[in-house]
């Protein structure tokens, strides 16, 4: 008998990242929403529900190995200091994602852009309070319900 074909992760189509990106606490990335330094990436797909931060751009983790370049291009372009990944909890994709920026960096060999993970994701993000939840376009309350008692 045929064994069943294993699933694969979307993931394992790429090559695992051999950078870890350092945390940026969402204080921080709070108190530096507005600046032009940093960019904030939204990796969600599918779950890109209940909204995101203010200023962020959304590139799904399953298409963004392909286009790291031309991020990287639009950020250097602007003048973008930090690139911050997240997703839900940033302790998959987010965390894949600016692994995957951090080592397009070091091949550039570009000192000057750093990549970074957004502590506790957008989870976190929204679980901090109002302070944080008055920075989300499209915050829908309802939505955030569903991970109150979840950690």
């Amino acid at each position: 008998m045929a064994e069943a074909p294993k699933h694969s992760n979307w993931y394992d189509a790429f090559p695992a990242p051999s950078h870890t990106a350092p945390l940026l606490p969402r204080e921080v990335a709070l108190s530096d929403l507005s600046s032009s330094d940093l960019l904030l990436v939204d990796v969600r797909r599918t779950d890109y529900e209940g909204g995101t931060i203010k200023g962020s751009l959304n590139l799904p983790a399953q298409s963004f190995y392909t286009n790291r370049s031309v991020l990287y291009d639009l950020c250097k372009r602007a003048g973008i200091k930090q690139v911050a990944f997240y997703c839900g909890s940033s302790q998959g994709r987010g965390t894949r994602c600016s692994g995957w920026f951090a080592d397009y960096l070091a091949e550039k060999g570009d000192m000057a852009m750093q990549s970074l993970t957004l502590a506790g994701g957008i989870k976190g993000w929204v679980k901090a309070g109002e302070v944080y939840t008055t920075q989300v376009d499209g915050y829908e309350p309802e939505y955030w319900k569903q991970f109150e008692d979840k950690e």
